[in-house]
């Protein structure tokens, strides 16, 4: 455990020493100053609490669903949501659907039973990771009910490790884990717990609200018009470079693009694609002339899932790099899905590619053979889109199923 607790110590040296230079070190570092003080004046010390932490963006969203639920039918609780990193926290910050927001502070012995001297909570939910072996140990001894959801277990994990020990040890604190699959649940049950729920993902709830909430945009609207509507989300350059051909050989065909990081090169460079044709989302107003564009870039955040409404087909992108973002936004809506070849540690989109409601592409060669078929033969069209969307009907319900299991033992 000295071990665990000293590499935690370097870390957070490391983070501060980074901090001048670095915005997300400093960010991290600032967002833990004075924690325990903003958290004993913000939290009503006899209020009913449950703490949910999530370690990023992805994770909330992953956990959002039993949040807004939890809230919904148990009004006698507040809810302390907690990040450890700057891009779930500072994005997050001002969510309404949790009373009370902090970063998580670095998991030491005495931090750990500081924060749960504060944060008094009568449950604590992990979501997916983030095995913090300090808090966990205090909230074994504290008898405080304690789950974690959406979690996978691999084989590889240092849970199966011979040195895994500690990491076995403090899966004990938990009363019950709602893992996705069940590989989890046997790989748990070799290790001697019979406490793995086989709940599915949250995260197929939290898109289909996600759809349910989908806005209208007048601006997409009115660009795509009678046409039909291509879009990519969250594109890296080796995505826009086969983006950029396949809308140059599909003229008719009417194309967003949604840039993960919003360069200005890079916009620069998808507006070159498309000379005259192109626009920025952000330059359109309600008098902007758009029949004559085919390429509208999404150069603003927070309307992705929205514009999906309007596709017939997508491109999930990423899968060049380090692995692709999320299919289950598109999906959702019943779209056809491409991605590059690094998808493989994502399980939905190992299914999708298994139904055939996606395709793993690595050259324009084969994006546009995965293209023209969906493009020209309806039925074919209709029976993918059909797949990609009973596929996501098919995986709800995880947050009924947790909640229920939670407050009715």
């Amino acid at each position: 455990m000295w071990i665990y607790n000293f590499g935690l110590a370097c870390y957070a040296w490391l983070i501060r020493l980074a901090a001048p230079k670095h915005p997300k070190a400093r960010l991290w570092t600032e967002g833990r100053r004075d924690i325990f003080a903003r958290m004993a004046r913000a939290i009503d010390p006899a209020a009913r609490i449950v703490w949910v932490h999530a370690a990023s963006l992805g994770e909330f969203e992953q956990g959002r669903p039993v949040i807004e639920k939890l809230r919904a039918e148990h009004p006698e609780y507040k809810i302390l949501l907690t990040f450890f990193s700057p891009s779930g926290y500072e994005i997050r910050k001002n969510y309404q659907g949790a009373d009370y927001i902090f970063y998580l502070p670095i998991d030491t012995p005495r931090n750990a039973r500081r924060f749960l001297a504060i944060a008094h909570p009568e449950i604590a939910i992990f979501v997916k990771y983030e095995f913090w072996l300090n808090l966990l140990g205090e909230l074994r001894r504290r008898k405080i009910r304690t789950y974690v959801v959406s979690a996978i277990f691999r084989r590889n994990s240092i849970f199966f490790k011979p040195y895994g020990g500690m990491w076995r040890q403090a899966l004990e604190a938990f009363d019950a884990m709602f893992v996705q699959n069940e590989e989890s649940k046997r790989l748990l049950a070799e290790l001697g717990f019979d406490n793995a729920v086989v709940a599915g993902d949250t995260r197929f709830d939290r898109v289909a609200a996600i759809a349910r909430a989908a806005r209208d945009i007048e601006i997409v609207e009115r660009f795509k018009s009678s046409g039909r509507l291509f879009v990519a989300g969250s594109t890296w350059g080796p995505d826009e470079e086969l983006l950029i051909r396949l809308l140059a050989d599909n003229p008719e065909v009417k194309f967003v693009i949604a840039p993960h990081e919003m360069e200005q090169a890079r916009i620069a460079r998808l507006l070159a694609a498309a000379p005259g044709a192109s626009i920025r989302y952000t330059e359109c107003t309600p008098a902007t002339e758009l029949a004559s564009k085919q390429l509208l870039v999404l150069d603003t955040v927070g309307i992705l899932s929205s514009v999906y409404r309007y596709a017939t087909w997508s491109y999930i992108g990423g899968g060049f790099g380090v692995g692709i973002h999320n299919t289950l936004e598109a999906a959702t809506f019943g779209l056809p899905i491409a991605f590059g070849p690094n998808y493989a540690k994502f399980k939905e989109a190992r299914d999708l590619v298994t139904l055939g409601a996606a395709c793993p592409v690595e050259n324009y060669e084969q994006l546009a053979a995965w293209f023209a078929p969906l493009r020209d033969d309806a039925e074919h069209l209709q029976q993918t889109s059909r797949t990609a969307k009973d596929y996501t009907l098919k995986h709800q319900g995880a947050t009924e199923m947790i909640v229920r299991t939670i407050f009715h033992r």
